[in-house]
């Protein structure tokens, strides 16, 4: 009997290997009646068998190799063509939402020239635009930044309690009743679709003018927005730790304060500074309707044609973002 040789396979046919250990045809024998498994080294499968290895021995006298064509399961092929199916889709929705846009890249060319005036002025009027900005009322400005910032803190604190409780009603895994869940998502829908300039505009008719409307505008609309993303949180936790407390005989309460919020909490705190930035940014805004800070400064400025003090607002306003954010994505690290 003429001795055997080793034959490594290379990764490409790692997948002919399995179906060979199969018992397909291969080399045109029968595999299992050719080949010996001996473990420790050689091949390497891939997916479940990727902790297996395998040393295949052939006889000298195999040596044409046949390609073992795989046919995608009937359910690969449905998924591939619905994926096609979603892309094309998509591609129409663009191309239909492209028309009554008026997106048009000469008028933006066309256009640069006087925004450029905008930013810096001319040269027959100095100081007539945005760059550079007056920094003559500083102290006044910062005064008002801060202020920005305390109403996004109580505009996103106001807001967490009522969010975990509408959270609760609208998931689906600890909503009482399909109702209450219907119930509360169309609740949620409605705190979300009434921009926070809406809302400011109606507190500030209720209480009058100043932060305190501007506060109220942005609790309601965080409400529906973190709410939301709690729910979302909520639906996926583990059962099992759920269930694990009923079976020790815990209460609906004791299951969600024992079962679900520990696994939520790193998700609702980051999604509760996620929405504290956001809140810090459209708080600049609410000024514009009299709801206190910083943007009560800028609408006026803009009003009174002075584009130097609005750049210095402008300025203040970015760079109380960029902290902002670099503070809260800080925190985030930490609590993951």
């Amino acid at each position: 009997m003429k001795p055997f040789e080793i034959h490594r396979i290379t990764r490409a046919q790692q997948l002919d290997a399995y179906c060979e250990l199969l018992g397909q045809k291969f080399f045109g024998h029968t595999v299992l009646g050719n080949a010996a498994l001996l473990g420790v080294s050689g091949l390497m499968l891939p997916g479940a068998f990727q902790k297996e290895k395998f040393r295949i021995i052939f006889k000298e006298s195999m040596t044409s190799i046949q390609t073992v064509n795989i046919e995608a399961p009937a359910k690969v092929k449905r998924q591939r063509l619905l994926s096609t199916f979603m892309w094309l889709g998509i591609a129409a929705l663009m191309v239909w939402a492209f028309f009554g846009t008026e997106i048009s890249l000469a008028k933006l060319l066309q256009g640069v020239g006087e925004s450029w005036k905008l930013l810096f002025g001319t040269s027959d009027k100095p100081n007539s635009g945005f760059i550079p900005p007056n920094f003559s009322r500083f102290p006044e400005y910062l005064e008002q930044i801060l202020l920005t910032v305390k109403m996004a803190m109580w505009g996103t604190a106001l807001a967490i309690v009522p969010a975990i409780g509408l959270s609760i009603l609208g998931a689906k895994n600890t909503s009482p009743h399909p109702v209450v869940y219907f119930i509360t998502r169309r609740v949620l829908d409605l705190l979300r679709a009434v921009p926070e300039f809406v809302l400011a505009l109606v507190f500030v008719v209720a209480v009058g003018l100043g932060p305190f409307p501007g506060i109220l505008a942005l609790a309601v609309y965080t409400t529906g927005i973190l709410a939301k993303l709690f729910s979302e949180g909520i639906e996926t936790v583990d059962a099992g730790q759920i269930e694990a407390v009923r079976a020790a005989g815990g209460n609906a309460f004791q299951a969600f304060t024992h079962g679900v919020f520990p696994q939520v909490l790193p998700h609702v705190a980051s999604m509760t500074l996620y929405r504290f930035e956001s809140n810090v940014r459209a708080a600049q805004v609410l000024g514009l309707v009299g709801a206190g800070g910083i943007g009560f400064f800028l609408n006026e400025a803009l009003r009174g044609f002075d584009f130097p003090a609005a750049g210095a607002i402008i300025s203040l306003i970015i760079v109380s973002v960029f902290f902002v954010d670099f503070l809260s994505s800080k925190i985030r690290e930490r609590l993951t």
